[in-house]
């Protein structure tokens, strides 16, 4: 099949599709400059910290709990790099098929809040979200644009505890209310699951694409390299999330609008 082809067959799928998941990752804000930190060219790829840990370690729950000045530099560090993107085409995209069909979710790893300021709103922040701040000893919170100003790493101002961003670090458990929104979307049946930009290393990531081939659901995986998903799905295409899905939406869309 040509990759011609293989587009057409995608936009086949997603246009007869009312439930569709897509699943994203640091690849599809690549796009909009953000490093895929651990990825080929990323911050990290192949090599230490400044610290000489790895950005696993660095980016721990185990680290901001003894040296949350330690994961504080290398968050803000990551944050600093990310800091004035803007959505892309393919998170636009995205949320436009949403506003479709009401039946489009996305389930991210991104932590960087493109899907939402796209205007997805069925939407499974999996690892959380840079974009709001919380005590690590008592329940306040609040919401930042970005780092810029922080004493690091900041204080609480009710309690004078630390703040640390409301993500899930390396080590720590991913939010209940997450998880059980994904396992309510999949017993309600999908029609379809779009991987995009993950390596799928995680098994809460490749486990929906698991669970179509086993339910028979049609799946797609859209990643310039390879991934634990890729022998599995039923229509692989190898391009950037940004060139991809503009392909799919012409097809999907292809008479202009009407003017005048």
């Amino acid at each position: 099949m040509t990759e011609s082809q293989t587009f057409d067959e995608v936009a086949r799928l997603i246009g007869e599709a009312s439930r569709i998941l897509f699943i994203t990752g640091a690849g599809i804000s690549a796009d909009s400059g953000l490093p895929t930190y651990r990825g080929i060219g990323g911050l990290y790829h192949e090599r230490l910290t400044d610290d000489g840990l790895t950005i696993e370690e660095a980016l721990s729950g185990e680290m901001m709990a003894a040296r949350p000045d330690v994961a504080w530099k290398y968050i803000a560090e990551i944050e600093a790099n990310c800091r004035g993107a803007e959505p892309n085409i393919a998170h636009r995209i995205i949320a436009a098929l949403e506003q479709e069909r009401p039946g489009v979710w996305v389930l991210t790893q991104n932590v960087d809040g493109l899907h939402r300021d796209a205007g997805s709103r069925n939407l499974i922040e999996i690892h959380g979200t840079v974009h709001r701040l919380r005590c690590t000893e008592c329940a306040h919170s609040r919401k930042v644009t970005d780092f810029g100003g922080l004493r690091l790493p900041p204080e609480c101002p009710q309690c004078g505890g630390v703040l640390r961003p409301d993500v899930v670090l390396f080590g720590e458990m991913l939010p209940e209310a997450g998880l059980n929104q994904l396992d309510a979307l999949l017993d309600g049946g999908v029609d379809l699951v779009v991987s995009i930009g993950t390596t799928s290393a995680f098994p809460y990531i490749s486990g929906p694409v698991w669970w179509a081939q086993q339910a028979g659901v049609p799946t797609v995986e859209i990643n310039p390299g390879e991934t634990e998903v890729s022998r599995l799905v039923t229509y692989r295409l190898r391009r950037r999330a940004a060139e991809a899905l503009p392909e799919i939406w012409r097809r999907l869309h292809p008479e202009p609008p009407v003017e005048g």
